[in-house]
């Protein structure tokens, strides 16, 4: 058996690049079909260009055929008996069909069949192999106002699969997907039946789908829970007051405010999250001294503290550090 040079069989070069290999085995494919071809030599010469577009228009073929081309020209794989693939020739490559190539391998030469012949019986081995589809995961983002309420919504999905030659692809789907009420982050939704295709006749895998809430402008997610700064005056934080606050999904409620708060308390509006609660954060937002008015009030009420300290722990802390 002799080494076959699939290269001089499609009049390439070995560096060439895919495209001009392909644009070689078509114009061959034209020249000798049988259908068309009035040479004497079209059939066996469309043989050799189906086979030399098998093995070089597949990469993982092309790899491991240049690979044992190099050790062949180093001398390994010949013996008394003419070539003879070297053992482990073809560890670390898989090989499939090449696309547009032969629909039928049995023309093929014995050198052929001697190097991938092996590799397409396994192939057929693991076409009769049954699993049930593997589970896939994706993550969804919902704004805050829908994981409230729930609801049907429409989702797009890309995934990367195989084509029918092997080859890797983007495929993008469009899902219709029920999002239940009160949904919060990191919870999981299962769509049954909507992940990878099973082998044998199993059935495919299923969906689940990570829920991330969309960033608000008022809200924050803190898991089952939202937080919302609540600015209040220093008259409301020290008197009390009942004061309106916007409401997750719309609306307002009032919410009342105790005397002698301080800033950082929190203040909760029960079932107002998304499958939590609701906790307003007291902030002290002073009104300015724009006017003599304003100046004229925060004169007096300086006068009427002048026993608080704001920064009595500050002058304590300095004192234990001495």
């Amino acid at each position: 058996m002799e080494f076959k040079d699939y290269y001089s069989a499609l009049g390439v070069d070995p560096k060439a690049g895919e495209d001009e290999i392909r644009k070689a085995y078509r114009r061959l494919a034209r020249k000798y079909h049988p259908d068309v071809s009035k040479e004497a030599d079209a059939e066996t010469r469309m043989r050799e260009v189906n086979e030399a577009w098998d093995v070089l228009g597949d990469k993982d073929k092309r790899a491991a055929y240049d690979a044992l081309a190099e050790r062949v020209k180093s001398g390994g794989g010949t013996g008394t008996g003419g070539f003879q693939p070297p053992p482990g020739w073809d560890e670390g490559f898989e090989f499939h069909r090449a696309q547009g190539g032969p629909a039928d391998h049995a023309d093929f030469s014995e050198f052929f069949s001697s190097l991938f012949g092996a590799a397409e019986r396994r192939s057929a081995s693991r076409r009769n192999f049954k699993a049930r589809g593997e589970d896939h995961h994706a993550a969804i983002e919902v704004p805050l106002e829908f994981a409230l309420t729930g609801g049907e919504r429409e989702i797009q999905l890309r995934a990367l699969e195989l084509d029918e030659q092997g080859q890797p692809q983007w495929v993008a789907r469009t899902l219709r997907v029920n999002i239940p009420r009160g949904v919060h982050p990191g919870q999981y939704i299962r769509l049954a039946g909507q992940g990878l295709p099973g082998h044998g006749g199993e059935p495919p895998g299923d969906l689940y789908l990570e829920v991330r809430i969309a960033p608000h402008p008022l809200y924050m997610v803190d898991g089952r829970d939202l937080l919302m700064t609540l600015p209040v005056t220093p008259s409301e934080a020290a008197l009390g007051a009942e004061v309106e606050v916007p409401l997750p999904g719309g609306g307002t409620g009032a919410v009342r405010v105790p005397p002698n708060a301080r800033p950082g308390l929190k203040l909760r509006l029960k079932d107002r999250g998304p499958g939590g609660h609701l906790y307003l954060v007291l902030e002290l937002a002073l009104p300015p001294a724009d006017s003599d008015a304003a100046r004229a009030a925060y004169e007096q009420l300086a006068r009427a503290t002048t026993g608080f300290d704001p920064r009595r722990r500050l002058h304590a802390g300095a004192g234990a550090a001495a």
